[in-house]
């Protein structure tokens, strides 16, 4: 008698986001992505996480697009180069990651045209204000955007904090149950122009830098902010919101 193995009741599928590595070196060119972006998304947004590289010769966005259900477009080291929102190239500083550029910019673009949501984190963000059309800006150093310096120690450098105002009716507003927030700050460009169709989220109390901005009606839902919600989920209402919106958007898809 041939042993048949129990069949098992079917799970729902979870749904599946994709999270954007960026390219780096390790002795030599590898894919990377923070492990500190994948913990939430499973734990707060209970969804499923794919990889997805930032290497233009292997990349199709259709392909790769069509298969997930929503997709995450992470902080990174890098900058976004310049010439992709008109700014000046002359003297551009900061590390950047053009493979990157073309890789998030295209897929963004054709995860939203097919309807299906798109998120971004600091440098995310930055990418997809630059997809509406929106420019950059550099914010300089030290002050409450960045710690003074590249010295600081690496937790250092995400407990740095100040105030932003959430948008009163604003998704996040409407989700954290609060208008102001401490978050964390640990970036060098920010929104100059803001892209059209976004809406603004969430502005920085000192200086009212955008901070957080969504979009509808313009296929895909889009939501991003400027802080690191995956540093201080746990302690965190705008973060924990964050991730929240992440999860239902992407179950929406199902």
């Amino acid at each position: 008698m041939r042993y048949r193995r129990p069949e098992r009741p079917a799970r729902p599928r979870k749904p599946v986001i994709g999270v954007l590595c960026c390219n780096e070196i390790a002795e030599r060119p590898i894919q990377a992505v923070a492990s500190r972006f994948i913990e939430p998304l499973v734990r707060f947004s209970e969804v499923t996480v794919l990889l997805v590289p930032a290497l233009i010769d292997t990349f199709d966005a259709e392909a790769i697009g069509d298969r997930l259900d929503g997709l995450l477009q992470t902080g990174a080291r890098s900058n976004v180069a310049a010439h992709r929102y008109g700014g000046a190239t002359d003297g551009e500083g900061g590390v950047l990651d053009e493979q990157r550029d073309e890789v998030a910019l295209a897929l963004a673009g054709h995860m939203i045209e097919i309807g299906r949501p798109v998120f971004g984190i600091c440098r995310g963000m930055q990418e997809l204000n630059v997809l509406f059309g929106g420019t950059l800006h550099d914010t300089g150093d030290g002050g409450h955007h960045h710690p003074a310096g590249d010295e600081a120690m690496f937790a250092d450098l995400f407990d740095h904090r100040h105030e932003v105002e959430l948008a009163q009716g604003g998704r996040l507003e409407r989700a954290a149950g609060a208008r102001n927030m401490q978050v964390n700050s640990v970036h060098r460009q920010g929104v100059g122009r803001l892209g059209s169709g976004l809406a603004v989220e969430a502005v920085a109390r000192e200086d009212g830098l955008v901070e957080a901005f969504s979009g509808r009606g313009c296929g895909g839902d889009v939501l991003a902010v400027q802080w690191h919600p995956e540093w201080d989920t746990a302690r965190c209402a705008a973060s924990r919101a964050f991730f929240s919106i992440v999860g239902s958007a992407l179950r929406a898809q199902l």
